[in-house]
């Protein structure tokens, strides 16, 4: 395949955040955007390495405590590079775990403060109550299906875009109905890695995003979503 279609997808720390099925993500985007007639490259952030260049898409997942407690520090010093391409509109999917150091802090259960890198306006206080189950939010992509566990209540600030209206689930808190967040090109979301296999409509708009940044254009392929359907449908039907 032509270098000239190539789109270089970034995996932000694999290892450290990558629960809950959130590989799927990852995959669905490569899969998609090479069903598209695109050429994808993965490439992988980890603690300590330098932070890769020529990106495209970058994608995060969620995590234990634990392991944001080890990227909290990496992640303070790669800030500066995610924020100029979030500036630069650069698609970025960040779940969980990720999307709550894409805020401004997160309180950990022994009142420890992690920083985050504050792409987005939001503040994550960890709770006692447990929010996981299925989860249908409407949004401009249409309903987003998909599965949160978290004890993390995230609360957005007053101007920060939410992702979605919480239909079924708890989303950010529980409280106020919304789910995730926006900046620019960036989205933040608790649905883990069930999110992009069960909505490719949603995947597909991160892929449009990329590719008219990097190439001016998108040019979509007619792709057979049948079995992500029946998926949406089944989880639609399933009790919280």
């Amino acid at each position: 395949m032509s270098e000239n279609k190539r789109i270089n997808v970034l995996h932000l720390y694999p290892r450290e955040m990558n629960i809950y099925g959130d590989w799927g993500n990852v995959l669905t985007l490569l899969k998609r955007l090479e069903w598209h007639g695109y050429d994808p490259q993965l490439l992988e952030h980890h603690p300590g390495e330098p932070f890769p260049h020529d990106v495209d898409l970058v994608i995060g997942g969620g995590g234990q405590d634990s392991g944001q407690g080890i990227v909290q520090v990496d992640l303070q010093k790669i800030a500066q590079e995610l924020r100029a391409l979030a500036d630069d509109d650069t698609p970025m999917l960040m779940i969980c775990g990720l999307y709550q150091l894409f805020g401004h802090r997160f309180v950990t259960h022994q009142n420890e403060s992690i920083p985050g890198i504050g792409i987005f306006d939001l503040e994550t206080i960890a709770g006692n109550n447990r929010m996981i189950g299925n989860v249908i939010s409407s949004s401009p992509h249409g309903k987003l299906i998909g599965y949160e566990n978290h004890s993390g209540a995230t609360w957005l600030g007053k101007n920060q875009k939410p992702l979605g209206k919480v239909l079924k689930g708890d989303g950010n808190n529980g409280q106020d109905s919304t789910e995730g967040a926006i900046y620019r090109s960036v989205f933040g979301s608790y649905l883990h890695g069930s999110l992009l296999p069960k909505n490719p409509q949603f995947a597909d708009e991160l892929i449009r995003l990329a590719t008219i940044r990097k190439f001016g254009s998108f040019e979509p392929r007619v792709i057979d979503d049948t079995f992500s359907d029946k998926a949406r449908a089944q989880s639609m039907k399933r009790p919280r």
